[in-house]
């Protein structure tokens, strides 16, 4: 009963959509998508992440010149979606609704950034890129996963159990078919349009895995330098790809941006210097959505996490107004 309660609260909120600043000739559109839902069965089902960022950080993304921010509604579950069985079946539903939502705001002049409670939304994300061409379907996807781990892990080679570590492999077609359809993404992304960028904290198993595969990988230095190597994948990525979707893991950060994530690891870029590095993917023009998977939102007292995603959201915004025009 209270979980029902908290998806009608959740579904209540859904039907508000939000406009900050003023849009006019020029001005980059900034659109909000939010899935709170986890597909994790060792954590609540809903999260607060996405709904605290709102506050705690796009609100402030508003202010800057020339963009205007537009809230969707949040991911919801209707009633009998609520009563389907299975954690990970209600997770791939909830998915199927994200990519639904991405698909329609794919379009010049706008930048839409997913606000999300884990990678595990990786499939709904790129689903929503796959289905945004207005004649051609399904658009290839170019994908850009930058985290501290590979989540390239497999039901079988996994030492957490951890879905969330495995949402680049299920993305890839290599486990979860189900929840990878569910989720509306077909075809798999091939392992060539994938780049994986600031992995230090691998499985044994998912090395291998890793080393065996198509997958191009990008440093923490190649991030922090903006090196030739990453606007050789970006050219790469934009030749392979109709679409390009840049998915972040705020693990990936220092670990003093983000102490409240259980999962950081040493060595990662600071917020400022992803963002300068999402400044350039996102001149390419072919790179079209932001994700931001994982925020700390129960131990963020001071703000810094939330202010590293206002950070890395102004990054790409910034990327996106340096073409000319917007498309």
């Amino acid at each position: 009963m209270k979980r029902f309660a908290l998806l009608c609260v959740f579904a209540l909120f859904a039907s508000q959509v939000t406009i900050w600043g003023q849009s006019g000739t020029g001005t980059l559109k900034i659109v909000v998508a939010q899935n709170p839902y986890t597909g994790d069965r060792a954590s609540p089902e809903i999260s607060g992440g996405p709904a605290a960022l709102v506050t705690r950080a796009v609100e402030k993304v508003s202010s800057m010149p020339g963009t205007t921010v537009e809230l969707l509604p949040a991911v919801a579950l209707d009633e009998t979606e609520q009563k389907q069985y299975g954690q990970w079946n209600r997770f791939g539903l909830a998915n199927g609704h994200l990519g639904k939502a991405l698909a329609r705001q794919v379009k010049p002049g706008t930048l839409p950034v997913g606000l999300l409670a884990n990678c595990s939304s990786l499939s709904g994300m790129l689903a929503g890129l796959q289905d945004a061409g207005s004649v051609q379907k399904p658009l290839r996807v170019g994908l850009v996963f930058i985290d501290a781990h590979g989540d390239f892990n497999t039901p079988e080679t996994t030492l957490s159990g951890m879905l969330g570590g495995m949402s680049v492999a299920v993305a890839a077609g290599h486990c979860l078919r189900r929840m990878r359809l569910q989720s509306g993404l077909d075809p798999a992304i091939p392992e060539e349009n994938i780049v994986l960028a600031c992995a230090r904290d691998l499985d044994p198993l998912e090395r291998e895995r890793l080393e065996q595969s198509k997958i191009e990988q990008l440093t923490v230095n190649d991030i922090r330098s903006r090196s030739n190597k990453l606007r050789s994948e970006m050219e790469r990525l934009s030749r392979l790809s109709d679409l390009i979707y840049v998915h972040i893991d705020m693990d990936v950060l220092d670990p003093r941006e983000v102490s409240g994530h259980p999962l950081t690891v040493p060595g990662g870029p600071t917020s400022k210097e992803l963002a300068a590095a999402l400044r350039v993917m996102f001149t390419f023009k072919k790179t079209a959505a932001l994700g931001i998977a994982s925020y700390p939102y129960q131990k963020d007292e001071d703000r810094l996490s939330a202010a590293a995603v206002t950070n890395l959201i102004a990054g790409a915004a910034q990327g996106v107004q340096d073409r000319e025009p917007y498309n």
